[in-house]
């Protein structure tokens, strides 16, 4: 194993996916699985052991202890481990409730393992990774650190509501505006923040502590 190889850890609680991806990463000269996990707390015990693991690939869905709250705590006490999503889940919630907790990045389960190697790469190297469900220049911008746009208050209010379940339809009847005053708050936005998507808005509004979750 050379020695630049990039030491990870896999927390999921289904063993043939855990299992079966570790085999799967050890092909890679450039990876180095140092343990398993099987939920939060199983990650909580074997991590003290691991002083030079760099990332950790981190399901959602588990037992005991999810990823949510696994991911918080591992940026609480190794802040300098980074922590890439690796979920079936493709939902705003989902991504946004990661991203929140302090992941740098979020994939797919059905990820190719190319796709898959060159995210863990990405965020080792930046602390971050963008892609399709990860829209827009949401966490560049927070790395480089770009001078923040302006926003007017009725924009700020329409960003509170995008990180709700409302419609578009009904946040237009919520601000006592028309749809296509919606419709025209959230191009501004795109346009300002270079974001192609709903969530793309939320996340980058969560990182810049522009609304309340």
């Amino acid at each position: 194993m050379p020695a630049l190889s990039i030491s990870i850890a896999i927390v999921d609680d289904h063993t043939l996916f855990r299992s079966g991806l570790a085999s799967l990463l050890d092909e890679f000269d450039e990876i180095k699985v140092l343990f398993e996990g099987i939920n939060g707390l199983d990650l909580q015990n074997k991590i003290k052991n691991h002083p030079d693991l760099q990332l950790i690939l981190m399901d959602i869905n588990m037992p005991v202890m999810d990823g949510y709250a696994a991911t918080k705590w591992v940026k609480e006490n190794y802040p300098h481990v980074n922590i890439l999503a690796l979920s079936m889940l493709e939902d705003e919630k989902a991504i946004i409730g990661m991203l929140k907790a302090g992941a740098g990045g979020y994939m797919l389960k059905e990820s190719t393992p190319i796709d898959l190697l060159n995210a863990i790469k990405a965020i080792t190297e930046k602390g971050f990774y963008v892609n399709d469900l990860v829209s827009g220049r949401l966490l560049v911008a927070l790395k480089d650190g770009d001078a923040k746009p302006i926003f007017s208050a009725r924009e700020l209010t329409f960003l509170q509501h995008c990180s709700s379940e409302l419609t578009y339809r009904e946040i237009a009847d919520l601000m006592n505006v028309s749809p296509r005053t919606v419709d025209n708050y959230r191009e501004s936005l795109f346009a300002k923040l270079n974001i192609k998507s709903r969530t793309g808005l939320v996340v980058y509004a969560i990182k810049n502590n522009l609304i309340k979750i």
